[in-house]
């Protein structure tokens, strides 16, 4: 069985190398390894060293340089439209709090077609419509192809340096106080911490 490491992007891909078509829905076109039989025949063993999403006129490269383009399948979703786009905007922004997967066009967005997300976009005072058409969802910028080890390490420094920024930057704030505490100490107690501070100066003094 041929095995496919390449992904051949649209634009590059030539029809003179192409030998056969194989049609993938979304969830098919995100595998990295899959036994795809494409229309005309040919068996693919897709091995693929990162994550990545197979797009509609995209190509799997086989060893012999031979290149079996990709369709994306029509799948059952709902179309959703609201007379405000500010509700468009809404519903957007509660499926990406719920890593909801979402395609975008100019007057409406294309979700799976789950009861659940039907009753949020009704809820959104949207209109939903059920429609066959490809799905290709807004791929999130957070995804990642690296370790995952590595990825949670990062954050933990990042952690630790933020740490350190609020630690000093409570040093600065209370400096801070001591210097301007005669000017807060004026203002009385609705300062709050401002008082607070003005009355350690009266005490340093």
């Amino acid at each position: 069985m041929p095995r496919v490491t390449t992904i051949v992007r649209k634009p590059a891909v030539k029809a003179d190398r192409v030998v056969d078509t194989v049609t993938l829905d979304y969830e098919a076109r995100n595998r990295r390894q899959a036994a795809l039989r494409a229309e005309g025949g040919t068996e693919i063993l897709l091995d693929l060293d990162m994550e990545t999403t197979i797009n509609d006129g995209d190509a799997l490269r086989l060893e012999d340089g031979s290149l079996v383009q990709v369709k994306a399948k029509p799948e059952a979703l709902l179309e959703v439209k609201a007379e405000n786009p500010l509700r468009l905007m809404r519903l957007a922004w509660h499926l990406g709090s719920n890593h909801g997967l979402a395609e975008m066009s100019n007057d409406a967005l294309y979700i799976e077609n789950d009861p659940a997300l039907a009753e949020l976009a009704r809820g959104q005072g949207c209109t939903v419509t059920p429609v066959e058409r490809p799905f290709r969802p807004e791929r999130s910028t957070h995804v990642c192809d690296h370790d995952h080890h590595h990825h949670g390490h990062g954050h933990h420094d990042h952690a630790h340096e933020h740490h350190h920024q609020d630690h000093a930057h409570e040093h600065h704030g209370h400096a801070h106080g001591h210097e301007h505490g005669h000017h807060e100490h004026e203002h009385g107690h609705g300062c709050g911490c401002g008082g607070h501070h003005g009355h350690g100066h009266k005490h340093d003094h």
